[in-house]
């Protein structure tokens, strides 16, 4: 496949292992890792790519289970020339590949509120396909605008309002690449905003499996959440409880566990495969039903051949 695709600035790699470019360290290569240098470099690949040849943006691999048969076509991993952030009154543009984590720092700095993203692996691209959030704020709330880069190279912007913000969930073109995101964030002091980071860093890490190898969640909760992707009181539902009720907080197959200390954490506790850690989550969902009669739905994205 190396031999036909088109000339880039950037760098293309056949046969290039993922494992290591995601949390889980888990999985097989693609045919080709892209890494673009800019958004022009992205745009003229794209426009120029056979279209029958499949691509798949990637972040940090921080949601994200690459299957060991590895992946068909062209992996897109965006680096340097995508995690600039600008600020421009309380209009934040954030890069696709800038952390979340970062974008919350440096917003505070500037007296802006983006603290929900402080405790969120990954990058702001993942943010915005998944209306990532977290104490009760989401994407939804801050997003105005986001750039992509269609399947034929095209490079439009795209109002907030277009994408159906859901719960950890949004709908973008078929084969769009998210390259930059505008978010207009409250303003309020910065040292109030350090101090809540503070205590948001704290809390997470207090309750959640942070040193382990995880993906994050790997369920979502499982119903009532509204189109803006904040929860109906009524249907509050906490995908690790129902886990829990299942009897499935420490599961174990071959090296993969649901972590003991939050059972919503697929975890990598060494030499587990892709296929040990999806199997376990499949086999989770099955527990969950028989004890519950509730279908779990996976938030970690599984790509790739078995």
């Amino acid at each position: 496949m190396i031999d036909n695709l088109p000339d880039v600035r950037g760098v293309l790699t056949p046969d290039r292992p993922l494992a290591d470019l995601t949390w889980m360290r888990v999985g097989g290569p693609a045919d080709v890792l892209f890494q673009p240098a800019d958004v022009d470099d992205l745009a003229q690949f794209l426009a120029a790519l056979d279209p029958r040849v499949p691509v798949f943006p990637m972040g940090v691999g921080s949601n994200l289970i690459v299957r060991d048969g590895g992946v068909t076509g062209v992996v897109i991993r965006l680096g340097r020339g995508f995690n600039g952030i600008s600020f421009e009154g309380d209009v934040v543009t954030a890069g696709a590949a800038a952390l979340d984590a970062h974008v919350a720092r440096k917003a505070a700095a500037e007296g802006l509120n983006l603290t929900f993203l402080r405790t969120i692996p990954g990058t702001i691209g993942g943010a915005v396909r998944m209306n990532a959030g977290c104490y009760g704020d989401y994407m939804a709330d801050v997003l105005q605008s986001v750039t992509v880069v269609m399947r034929d190279g095209q490079v439009v912007e795209i109002p907030a309002g277009d994408l159906q913000l859901a719960y950890r969930s949004s709908v973008l073109p078929d084969g769009a690449v998210v390259v930059a995101a505008k978010m207009v964030a409250p303003q309020e002091a910065s040292d109030v905003l350090e101090a809540r980071m503070v205590e948001q860093l704290a809390k997470r890490d207090e309750s959640q499996p942070t040193k382990d190898r995880t993906a994050g969640s790997t369920f979502r909760n499982p119903a009532g959440f509204s189109s803006t992707g904040r929860a109906d009181d009524v249907h509050d539902l906490k995908a690790w409880k129902v886990i829990d009720d299942a009897g499935m907080r420490g599961a174990t197959l071959g090296g993969a566990i649901m972590n003991v200390k939050h059972s919503n954490f697929l975890t990598n506790a060494g030499g587990a495969t892709a296929a040990d850690l999806e199997d376990l989550g499949e086999l989770v969902r099955k527990k969950v039903y028989d004890s519950s009669e509730i279908t779990l739905e996976w938030e970690i994205m599984r790509i790739g051949n078995r």
